[in-house]
């Protein structure tokens, strides 16, 4: 195989390899929360991340309101930004319905993230409802299904990770290997022609 055409079959597949990436960026351009599988009842940390997608604003609000069934019990200071949490009952009966941080300024290609210690009842997949207002009043409530241009956030709660994980887990995993493949593939192709050429 002549190194010309080895060139181009490399340029192939580091092309098809750029558009998988793509699709794998703008498929996460949405609000999340981290990890999306959890064990139930069992305290962890999550992490919220709301991208800011406008060009000419940013996001200076971020309202959160947690599905029934899952405890938020503290949270990660986040810098920039004021915090208002609404509950109800007192003590170790406290339940947080809302929160809400406000005041930030987070520009076009970054995320607005905030941190909390929090916990599920039961093995399920919860969905969380987030509203975001940008610095010219456009609010986008990511609350629709997964299909949605704006999706909610869930997170699978599962008795146990030691079996597997969920669905977008697997999603994730499968983009990851299908990249590390197409590069490994690229690289062996451009070094088997390279050998051809010198013999």
């Amino acid at each position: 195989m002549s190194l010309k055409r080895a060139g181009g079959r490399l340029g192939v597949l580091l092309g098809a390899t750029g558009c998988a990436l793509a699709v794998t960026t703008a498929a996460f351009a949405h609000a999340e929360i981290s990890p999306p599988v959890a064990v139930a009842k069992k305290g962890q940390l999550f992490s919220l991340a709301v991208p800011t997608e406008k060009e000419d604003a940013t996001t200076t609000k971020v309202e959160l309101t947690p599905p029934q069934g899952f405890a938020i019990d503290s949270f990660v200071p986040a810098r920039g930004w004021k915090r208002d949490v609404q509950s109800t009952g007192s003590g170790e009966e406290t339940v947080v319905t809302k929160v809400t941080w406000s005041g930030g300024k987070v520009p076009a290609e970054e995320d607005a993230l905030f941190q909390f210690l929090g916990s599920t009842d039961a093995s399920k997949t919860y969905s969380f409802k987030v509203r975001q207002t940008y610095s010219d009043g456009t609010v986008v409530d990511w609350s629709g299904p997964e299909s949605s241009d704006t999706p909610a956030p869930t997170v699978q709660s599962e008795s146990s990770l030691a079996g597997g994980g969920g669905s977008k887990t697997l999603e994730i995993v499968a983009l990851a290997l299908a990249g590390l493949a197409l590069v490994v593939a690229a690289a062996g192709l451009l070094g088997r022609s390279g050998r051809r050429t010198l013999a």
